[in-house]
């Protein structure tokens, strides 16, 4: 992706009694802190301060953890999701779902963005969260069924597929003219989240 013009990304250290340390500010900060960062839309990237690994993924997966786990708030990520993505960690489909998620979240974030537009100046502040509930339900249906749609080797009667005939199973080896077939399901994809996003 293009930088956009942005700045360098902000660097924070993770020593081995687990602290983390903001070299812009030369002071410590927390996850929470971090996940303010984010929230504003400031780019970071955390190494470990004494190898000097690049730890920024699993430091974010650390942050998406204790958001998850935060009494009082509503969780975002649904049981049967969290199981599928696990699978996919042994599937032969692994390579694929990196690219397939973030083309799905950025779709999503901009589909909202102009979605809050256009219902904060047409509407009131409850017809506005009326709106975005059932967007985002929308969203969460189709997600479900596009993420079931790209697991042709998955097993049937898992427990949080719904009761229906199960797609055909698909043999262990993917041939060329399965790919052909994956390539085409997510066009059908993409063409089916832009329509959403025009409703």
């Amino acid at each position: 992706m293009a930088d956009s013009g942005k700045s360098t990304p902000t660097v924070i250290k993770k020593y081995a009694n687990r602290r983390l340390y903001h070299t812009g500010t030369s002071t410590y900060v927390t996850l929470e802190d971090l996940a303010a960062m984010v929230q504003a839309g400031e780019d970071f990237v955390v190494y470990d301060a004494k190898s000097g690994e690049d730890i920024t993924r699993s430091v974010l997966a650390q942050i998406i953890f204790e958001q998850e786990n935060k009494a009082g708030t509503e969780n975002l990520l649904p049981v049967a999701f969290l199981r599928q993505l696990i699978r996919f960690y042994g599937d032969s489909m692994r390579a694929m779902v990196p690219s397939y998620l973030e083309f799905s979240m950025d779709h999503l974030a901009r589909e909202q963005n102009g979605l809050r537009e256009k219902m904060s100046q047409t509407f009131g502040a409850s017809a506005f969260q009326h709106a975005m509930e059932e967007q985002v339900r929308a969203n969460m249906t189709f997600f479900s069924e596009a993420m079931r749609m790209f697991a042709p080797f998955a097993q049937a009667g898992q427990p949080e597929k719904p009761a229906e005939a199960p797609p055909p199973a698909a043999p262990p080896s993917a041939s060329k003219g399965e790919l052909d077939d994956l390539k085409r399901q997510m066009l059908e994809m993409q063409n089916r989240l832009d329509a959403l996003a025009k409703k």
